[in-house]
């Protein structure tokens, strides 16, 4: 159907690569320990969404553009590279509770981080590659729906990503109150997630 073959192999695969850690898992648990529940949950619906960007983009080709472009590339991994070095600062710099006296820094609003997650996983070339080489592998060339075709398989794949990410943000949240209890802990962990966001953006960074 729709010049789609393998696709339980494509689920199998999409699922594992959904949970294998990296930028996106970090972004969503990191969250979820500083904002709670609906911080959360809108940091996984952000990125679900970034990702339907890279799926309409792979369909249409755009995503050719990164591959064959190094100029096109290498602006869209910096700008990736800065916003999350950005993030990751904001939460270091934050002030931590000093005998109860100074308040940690506010948690952003969850449209915020809905905001957040969007731009964090559109402004990472390496979505948008992985769309154009995975996606054609369960796709027949010669089929005439090839652009449905993409979409099927993105969506599928936004929504394994999409529960999974669900799963990390309830179970992160419900650390929250520790956390509200414990502030100088929550400040290390701050700190901590956000010396992850500056390494995934460094890292990003170097990406060739």
């Amino acid at each position: 159907m729709l010049g789609i073959h393998g696709f339980g192999l494509f689920l199998v695969a999409g699922i594992l690569l959904n949970l294998m850690p990296g930028q996106d898992t970090m972004f969503v648990i990191g969250q979820s320990l500083t904002g709670g529940f609906r911080s959360g949950i809108a940091a996984a619906l952000g990125i679900a969404l970034g990702t339907v960007f890279h799926t309409v983009a792979a369909a249409l080709g755009l995503s050719a553009i990164l591959a064959t472009s190094p100029l096109a590339f290498s602006i869209v991994k910096f700008l990736g590279a800065a916003y999350l070095v950005l993030l990751g600062l904001k939460l270091m710099l934050a002030r931590s509770a000093r005998d109860g006296a100074a308040p940690l820094a506010v948690p952003a609003t969850p449209r915020a981080v809905f905001r957040q997650g969007v731009l964090t996983n559109v402004l990472n070339p390496k979505v948008a590659l992985f769309f154009l080489a995975f996606l054609p592998q369960f796709i027949d060339p010669a089929g005439g729906t090839r652009i449905l075709a993409f979409l099927a398989l993105g969506a599928t794949f936004i929504m394994t990503g999409l529960l999974w990410c669900l799963v990390l943000a309830t179970a992160a949240a419900r650390l929250q109150s520790f956390f509200r209890r414990n502030p100088n802990f929550r400040s290390v962990v701050d700190r901590v997630v956000g010396s992850l966001f500056v390494a995934l953006g460094a890292r990003l960074a170097w990406l060739r």
